[in-house]
């Protein structure tokens, strides 16, 4: 059963929509509402608006929205009722006791029960277990025992089904284990433990909950590292290793290490603001949860080819999330690990001091197999440049490179500025171009909520202003559904928009976007509040609503039930008398 009227008005109560998303984001105000870079996809102009008179949020980018409830389900990777639990927890408000059983809550909280024991059964075979290959491992990895129980490091024995007969033993079954990503399905359908002869780091959310595992072989198994596959508590893409500690620093700076061991030792020496992405290459997610945390981040990675283009990769995400991104170039040692253990904290602290920017990395890339004594080579270096220099939006900063390439490189600055800006100016040319390509390349472009939008454009906008006139107006829904039946919708999901609202209100309740957050996913609900966001500039009349009417009674073949727009006004008039 759907959650109490007044529990949800409480709720949102408790938790105003521009203070709640602004923990997470930077907020602008502008007028009575606010705008902000999106965190649900990348971008560098603000499309995301915050409405505080309907407590709701729409991005005009990639069409998430919703209401408070939506957006802590997305940006927490929650269910409906997880959300709902956290935000009333953030209220101090107590959770209705009539609840309808939730399965897939049920078996995230018995995950999270798995996840924790896991933990501690490893830990204990670390410190206290016959094989004592993992302590020797981190002993000479010059790990302190408090940073080893700080981690919650451990150790998974060589034996098939060690930690499976103590999960069993506990009452956890085998399709709960399975689910956890602690024991594993093989070819033959015999089950086993995932990890097995390897140093385990425990993986922890933003609140404390052990969410998965990496494990690093002891032995010559491949491959070297394996980390829990995706579970209904976990998604690599959009976590980072140590950011439950990291999350404290009282700089907004986070250290963008390669791995795990990286991060532990790193932290160990008194960085606490270091973090690691798990077992993937830098994703679009993670870049904009660490722009919650950092508005700069200096990125760590191996000295070798692989860890250059990852840095090289790191550089565009970070950079499209809005965090500005500097290099820490490591001499004398392969990593950070390596590197503290031979020049120690201090030496360390001055390498992230003196970090250089993106732009000089790219800038050194570009020197990369080129004799700069030869003319032809100091020719293509330069033709390099300009594509690099070209991508800095900022103007002074693009003007300070220009002037130092030129005087390194001993030419005019004016030249080297004239092709920069022309390289500007040609790329956006052909982003406009390749833009105008795509819309003409997609011309039959399936909307998947709404498929009719292409072959009924009219019709379709006509629903859309109808649906937005009864949010507006919902005090004239009961009078409004008697001259407009929801079979005059052409659209499936329209339709049930339609019904969804005219049933809420019937049976009392107060119009809000939250009346459709138990019964739409948050894709629905993303076009559900673009209704209202895109009508907002749109004055919805009486006259109005009857032309949209009047549309959908055509393409139906149905008479129409009003006659003038005087006819709508009576007919609402009586409702009011009544």
């Amino acid at each position: 059963m759907p959650l109490p009227e007044e529990f949800i008005y409480q709720l949102k109560t408790a938790n105003p929509i521009d203070t709640t998303i602004g923990k997470y984001i930077n907020i602008i105000r502008r007028g009575r509402d606010y705008v902000a870079l999106c965190p649900f996809h990348s971008e560098k102009t603000p499309s995301f608006h915050i409405y505080t008179d309907t407590q709701s949020f729409y991005c005009f980018g990639c069409g998430a929205g919703g209401d408070i409830i939506t957006f802590t389900k997305q940006i927490e990777n929650l269910n409906y009722i997880e959300a709902v639990r956290l935000l009333a927890q953030r209220g101090s408000l107590d959770m209705p006791e009539d609840q309808m059983y939730d399965k897939t809550a049920e078996l995230k909280k018995r995950i999270l029960e798995i996840n924790r024991e896991t933990a501690n059964f490893y830990f204990r075979q670390l410190v206290s277990g016959k094989d004592k290959r993992g302590l020797e491992y981190f002993y000479n990895r010059r790990l302190k025992a408090e940073t080893i129980k700080k981690y919650g490091l451990g150790y998974a024995p060589a034996e098939w089904d060690i930690l499976s007969n103590h999960l069993k033993s506990l009452g956890y079954t085998d399709s709960e284990m399975i689910a956890a990503n602690v024991k594993t399905v093989g070819r033959n359908n015999n089950t086993f433990d995932t990890f097995r002869e390897r140093v385990i780091f425990p993986i922890v959310d933003l609140r404390g909950n052990i969410i998965a595992f990496g494990g690093r072989t002891l032995g010559d198994a491949v491959p070297k590292y394996i980390n829990t596959g995706d579970t209904p508590v976990f998604k690599k893409s959009r976590n980072l290793f140590s950011l439950n500690f990291a999350k404290n620093s009282p700089v907004r700076r986070l250290i963008l290490s390669e791995g795990y061991m990286d991060v532990i030792s790193i932290n160990q020496a008194g960085f606490e603001n270091v973090v690691a992405t798990l077992g993937t290459a830098l994703t679009p997610e993670q870049a904009r949860i660490m722009k919650q945390y950092a508005d700069e981040v200096i990125i760590s990675y191996d000295s070798d080819s692989a860890g250059q283009k990852a840095t090289a990769r790191a550089i565009n995400l970070l950079g499209e999330a809005g965090i500005n991104t500097r290099i820490l170039k490591i001499d004398g040692a392969k990593d950070p690990d390596e590197y503290i253990k031979k020049y120690g904290a201090q030496r360390f602290k001055m390498l992230i001091d003196n970090a250089d920017g993106a732009v000089n990395f790219e800038l050194e890339k570009c020197r990369q197999g080129l004799d700069m004594n030869l003319e032809t080579d100091k020719v293509s270096y330069l033709k390099k440049t300009v594509k690099v220099l070209a991508q800095i939006s900022n103007r002074l900063e693009r003007d300070v490179y220009i002037s130092k390439i030129s005087k390194e490189n001993e030419i005019n600055p004016d030249v080297l500025r004239i092709q920069v800006n022309d390289e500007i100016k040609r790329k956006i040319n052909s982003d406009k171009k390749s833009e105008w390509q795509a819309i003409r390349s997609k011309p039959h472009y399936m909307d998947s909520i709404i498929p009719e939008s292409n072959k009924y454009p009219r019709e379709v906008r006509a629903e859309e202003e109808i649906l937005a006139y009864l949010f507006r107006f919902p005090d004239q829904i009961q009078e409004i559904t008697k001259i407009l039946p929801s079979e005059y919708f052409i659209t499936e999901f329209y339709k049930r928009v339609y019904e969804v609202l005219c049933r809420k209100i019937s049976e009392n309740y107060n119009f809000s976007i939250s009346v459709f957050s138990d019964e739409f996913n948050d894709k629905e609900m993303g076009k559900i509040t673009g209704i209202d966001a895109k009508c907002k500039e749109i004055l919805l009349t009486q006259k109005n609503l009857k032309d949209c009417i009047d549309i959908l009674s055509d393409f139906n073949n149905k008479p129409k039930n009003i006659s003038s727009d005087d006819d709508l006004i009576n007919i609402i008039k009586s409702k009011r008398r009544k």
